[in-house]
């Protein structure tokens, strides 16, 4: 069964459901365009700030892989190979060889991407907070 937009009952579109996609739409968009801006003011790009959340926030059993980092940015496993790269020529992610199998890379954070993720985190989560209660409005009129 496919799990696309025609999945389940449709029933159709008011105004006020387009309404509130529009607005969905702008917040999601508005708080990209913060994190964009929070990470920049911190020397890094959008994308190397995700990848260092990524690997603090991995839940696996262990490190993350560079194989992870990729699933989990949705790129490229050769592209998250050079985002690990720039990383660590910036002194925030040291990669490791597996214990278990010497053909698995392991990230972790250094000290300095601890705390330079601590307050992007920090700022982050403020904003969230800021949002929740538009976000919540908003989805309370899409549940089933």
């Amino acid at each position: 069964m496919s799990a696309g937009p025609n999945r389940g009952r449709r029933r159709q579109l008011t105004g006020g459901d387009y309404g509130r996609l529009a607005e969905f739409r702008y917040l999601l968009r508005q708080f990209l365009i913060f994190s964009e801006d929070a990470a920049e003011d911190a020397g890094l790009t959008a994308q190397q700030h995700q990848a260092l959340l990524a690997i603090k926030g991995f839940g696996g059993t262990g490190p993350m892989t560079t194989g992870d980092l990729a699933g989990r940015l949705g790129v490229r496993h050769h592209s998250a190979v050079g985002l690990v790269d720039r990383l660590i020529s910036k002194s925030l992610v040291k990669r490791k060889t597996g214990l278990q199998d010497r053909r698995q890379v392991l990230l972790t954070l250094t000290p300095k991407a601890e705390a330079l993720l601590a307050g992007l985190s920090a700022a982050h989560r403020d904003e969230l907070r800021r949002l929740a209660p538009l976000l919540q409005t908003l989805l309370t009129h899409f549940k089933p």
